[in-house]
């Protein structure tokens, strides 16, 4: 995907992050347009997170639970080698990258938290706890 600047009539119209975000695509069009596209469902019992992870081997990926902040990070390294047919490198790319998103979550079980990876989409079950939600008014002075 080429690199696309938002239309803006000026520079009032534009969110500043929107202004980095485009001036980096000018530098390094190569650049993703997103780390790791992800989608949280929240049910009566727990929430299912899904990440797209493309690409990327399982082995590659970690996921932590700690102190209500869930994190995903994947490493992916590519090691691009063309030789000629007398075994010569002509050719040689490598790069490496990672990617890391975290979430908070403030009512989990952690003995219950599930992950399974198929298809290049990483899907976490969070289980919540059984405590009551409690909600206090606060009167205004």
């Amino acid at each position: 995907m080429a690199y696309e600047p938002r239309p803006s009539n000026s520079l009032f119209d534009m969110n500043p992050s929107d202004i980095f975000r485009d001036f980096g695509r000018q530098l390094f069009p190569q650049l993703p347009e997103s780390t790791m596209k992800t989608d949280i469902r929240e049910y009566d019992t727990t929430y299912v997170l899904e990440a797209e992870l493309p690409g990327i081997e399982k082995k590659n990926i970690n996921i932590e639970y700690t102190n209500g902040i869930l994190s995903i990070s994947a490493n992916q390294s590519t090691d691009n080698e063309v030789k000629n047919d007398l075994g010569r490198i002509i050719h040689r790319e490598r790069s490496l990258s990672t990617i890391k998103r975290q979430f908070t979550f403030d009512n989990i079980r952690e003995d219950g938290i599930t992950a399974d990876f198929s298809n290049g989409v990483l899907k976490v079950t969070l289980p919540k706890t059984s405590r009551a939600m409690h909600s206090k008014r606060i009167e205004i002075n």
